[in-house]
């Protein structure tokens, strides 16, 4: 059984007299283990597309199952549970209680979940993004880059069936985002179902899977390669805008292992 299974998805909404047609009969499915990454210009239903997937939202008309549940009928207190259950989400804007300590951060789902054990396990959320040493610290006196790693702490901490990360190093600069990525990479080798939507290519060849859409349809899903990671960090590629014309000539291959899955890096 796939955990992601999504057929016919359709999401409209309606802006005045107009009528958007944000998703139009999209078609996916993620299996277990996965690290998929899913991209597109602005306006191509990208971020729908995860509202969906996160159970934040409902589709028009369509069916998606997550780990063998029909998600796309549920009510709203159906919806929350799975939320807090079944999904980790990672934002470009961290979302943290800066008045909290890291700590304190990270246990919010087990609170919310009705766990009795808190500090226990957020500690080992945090030892897994190699942040336990900053347990005690507010956001505020951390780096950027610490602060997502609370945030990937928190999203771990309920041991979720699916990792949701929306544009995770928007707000970083270069170096930062590599130790964050990074951290994907270790998590997807320990067996998390990994699904990163971005607007940059050379963040979302570090996948092993790209799902690329434009105006509510998915127009490729292609497995990435080596090749494909070194077109995305070349002038090359950029220049073409990331289209299909700049993969155009590639050969289909098996997804290839990331080629840099190491541990988190030191502080930022």
């Amino acid at each position: 059984m796939a955990l992601i299974e999504i057929r016919n998805l359709v999401k409209h909404y309606r802006m005045g007299d107009s009528l958007v047609r944000a998703l139009d009969g999209v078609n996916v499915t993620v299996e277990r283990g996965d690290f998929v990454s899913i991209t597109g210009p602005s306006g191509s239903g990208k971020s729908t597309l995860m509202h969906l997937l996160g159970c934040l939202d409902r589709p028009t008309r369509g069916t998606y199952h997550l780990d063998g549940q029909l998600i796309s009928s549920m009510g709203d207190a159906q919806l929350a549970a799975i939320r807090n259950r079944s999904i980790g989400f990672v934002f470009q804007t961290f979302n943290l209680i800066n008045r909290t300590s890291a700590m304190d951060n990270v246990t919010v789902p087990l609170f919310y979940a009705r766990k009795t054990r808190l500090h226990r396990p957020a500690l080992e959320a945090l030892e897994r993004v190699g942040l336990a040493q900053r347990a005690g610290h507010k956001p505020s006196e951390l780096s950027g880059g610490e602060r997502q790693r609370v945030a990937i702490a928190r999203a771990l901490v309920n041991e979720p069936a699916i990792l949701l990360a929306d544009e995770p190093t928007g707000n970083l600069d270069s170096r930062t985002g590599r130790q964050i990525l990074r951290i994907f990479h270790q998590l997807h080798t320990e067996g998390v179902t990994v699904v990163l939507v971005t607007h940059e290519m050379d963040v979302a060849v570090q996948a092993q899977r790209i799902i690329r859409m434009r105006d509510g349809k998915i127009v490729e899903d292609l497995p990435v390669d080596d090749t494909m990671r070194a077109r995305a960090a070349s002038a090359e590629w950029h220049e073409a805008g990331g289209e299909t014309a700049a993969t155009a000539d590639l050969p289909s291959q098996a997804p290839a292992a990331p080629t840099d899955a190491g541990g988190p890096g030191g502080r930022e």
